[in-house]
């Protein structure tokens, strides 16, 4: 499932509320972003048709469907997909090269790594 940027917005504000009305969502967006209500439904609605949302009564009450793991998971193959040719190594390998890791992070993700195994 793809969403695209002001669907994101809608997730995080309902991933962090668990559920919420749209209301709700509506007065949270325009604080955080400046959204206008119509914008928040319309985005709202784009998520519920998609399949991210659903819609409840009473109250319009949004319910989201997917978790961030699951969005985070499909966003990252989807870049090592097309970027790295899919290769997770050459993925990693240019993250690591360009951001550098603190020697806590490098012990994290050695932790990560004996755990898969």
């Amino acid at each position: 499932m793809k969403l695209y940027e002001s669907e994101l917005k809608v997730m995080e504000a309902l991933w962090k509320q668990g559920e919420a009305t749209a209301g709700e969502l509506a007065r949270i967006l325009g604080e955080q972003v400046g959204w206008n209500r119509n914008t928040t439904y319309t985005v709202i609605k784009k998520c519920v048709s998609k399949g991210a949302i659903r819609r409840s009564e009473p109250g319009f009450r949004c319910i989201p469907l997917i978790s961030r793991q699951e969005i985070q998971q499909e966003e990252t193959q989807e870049l090592i997909d097309r970027m790295f040719a899919g290769s997770k190594p050459v993925f990693l390998n240019a993250f690591l090269k360009n951001t550098g890791l603190s020697q806590e992070e490098r012990r994290q993700l050695k932790q990560m790594i004996e755990e898969w195994e």
